[in-house]
């Protein structure tokens, strides 16, 4: 062995580490980012009913029920807050992507043009941004719609 080699040597075992460090690091900060958007959930019981037999159907696993969203809203900076609040009906998970779900309301139909539908259901895309999108329930119809939402500032029709 030469007089330089075992400072190569050295070298390369720096580097190989260095680099088994960085390399580590962005893969825990991966894991992290990428996790479940609704780790906040419990695992509690949701009971059986026809929307879940449908989902399930569709390859669909229900990771929680019903989710009540509260909302404040200040008019004007005035001191009287209003109150209101949204709900998700269900959240399911199909593979490794998740989805909030809405049932069809028979008192407030969905009208399937882009307007309507931006009106009513994006704000849930908005709400859990990691999620995959947003499913729409009809269960007098037996149909599940998926709707996925592209916000694309750079794109105008």
């Amino acid at each position: 062995m030469q007089s330089g080699d075992g400072f190569i040597v050295i070298l390369i075992v720096l580097g190989l580490a260095a680099w088994l460090y960085l390399y580590s690091r962005g893969r825990i900060k991966r894991t992290v980012e990428e996790g479940s958007p609704f780790d906040f959930l419990t695992g509690d019981d949701v009971p059986e009913d026809e929307a879940i037999g449908l989902l399930e159907e569709e390859g669909y696993r229900v990771v929680s029920g019903k989710l009540r969203i509260p909302i404040q809203i200040m008019v004007n900076d005035e001191d009287e807050v209003l109150h209101s609040r949204l709900f998700i009906d269900y959240v399911v998970k199909k593979g490794s992507e998740y989805f909030t779900v809405k049932l069809a309301k028979e008192r407030k139909p969905l009208d399937m043009t882009g307007s309507a539908i931006r009106e009513h259901l994006m704000i849930y895309q908005l709400l859990y941004p990691h999620t995959a999108g947003v499913l729409y329930v009809d269960l007098e119809t037996k149909q599940v719609d998926r709707f996925i939402f592209d916000i694309d500032a750079d794109d105008e029709e």
